[in-house]
């Protein structure tokens, strides 16, 4: 944990990673992009379905594949995929307390659009604790793992990454966080922690970029505030 001496800039993804994998949230998500598909490509469920999963593959985003395959409209994209119930989400004052222990600056930085967040982090109770959310707009709609979406983070928020912890739930979304010199945090779903290590260390480490995993974000940053005060 000494490795987090000295951060002054504290990167959170938010789609499970703020929240709990478990959360129904994400998975209302998913049902919304699949929907937007069938409408706008006028596909059954099922094909709409697998082309999304090779937009993702593709492009990053469904969004973005939808952008480039399609001409689609990302404002009408992200109202229509982000339309779902928040209720699922209950505040959480460990984390928040957590998260306001944390020494410095403090950012979201997602995939998704401004208002979602906003919606997300008010639900839970964190809201007041982040400086600003650097979403998918402000990435000019460039998605998380591109270089360039970082760069322009970096730019936009003036962060230095030695400097800097980010903390994802797609190890794919931190090897160039960890190039550019930020400590890594890689977030699991709760009690897969010790199935992944296994794997990891049978496999010979394929992730050299993760430099941290956890499976439990409130008592990881509880644990990282104990190490460092």
């Amino acid at each position: 944990m000494r490795i987090f001496k000295g951060v002054e800039a504290w990167v959170f993804d938010l789609d499970n990673t703020l929240y709990p994998h478990e959360s129904d949230l994400f998975p209302q998500i998913n049902e919304q992009i699949s929907r937007y598909v069938q409408k706008i490509l006028n596909l059954p469920p099922d094909e709409a379905m697998a082309h999304q999963k090779e937009l993702y593959h593709e492009f990053g985003t469904t969004l973005r594949g939808l952008m480039t395959n399609h001409a689609i409209d990302p404002d009408d994209y992200l109202r229509f995929v982000h339309d779902i119930d928040y209720s699922t989400l209950k505040p959480d004052p460990d984390l928040a307390a957590a998260i306001e222990a944390l020494p410095g600056r403090k950012f979201i930085f997602t995939n998704g659009d401004r208002p979602h967040a906003e919606r997300t982090a008010a639900a839970l109770g964190i809201a007041d604790h982040f400086e600003d959310i650097f979403d998918i707009v402000s990435a000019d709609l460039v998605p998380k793992p591109n270089k360039v979406t970082y760069e322009r983070f970096l730019a936009h928020t003036g962060v230095a990454p030695a400097r800097a912890a980010m903390f994802e739930d797609l190890a794919k979304n931190l090897s160039v966080p960890h190039a550019l010199g930020m400590c890594t945090t890689l977030i699991l779903p709760t009690g897969t922690r010790d199935v992944f290590q296994e794997t990891w260390d049978m496999e010979g480490e394929p992730y050299p970029h993760v430099d941290f995993v956890t499976d439990e974000l409130t008592g990881f940053l509880k644990a990282v505030l104990g190490a460092i005060s």
